[in-house]
């Protein structure tokens, strides 16, 4: 296996794992934006008031995206499956 193959695999493994974890970062961000916001227009500066909204929207954003998520991980892992195959 040459260095760039390696690379090429490291790069596809960022890349997977970057399209995994961006459904939910990208609700955690929105929520916590939206939220922030209203602490700031209220003036309600309580530190907990954060956390239990983005939990909730984190949880169901993962459990929609979670089939996604497996068919991409699965998707991968047979292409570096059938690499090592054909490697060896």
């Amino acid at each position: 296996m040459t260095g760039g193959e390696v690379l090429d695999i490291a790069r596809e493994g960022v890349w997977t794992m970057i399209l995994i974890a961006a459904p939910a970062m990208l609700v955690g961000l929105g929520v916590g934006v939206v939220i922030a916001l209203f602490q700031a227009l209220t003036q309600i500066q309580e530190m907990t008031l954060v956390f239990v909204p983005k939990i909730l929207a984190i949880f169901v954003t993962l459990m929609i995206s979670l089939p996604f998520m497996g068919q991409a991980l699965a998707a991968y892992m047979a292409r570096l499956t059938e690499l090592i195959l054909t490697t060896s």
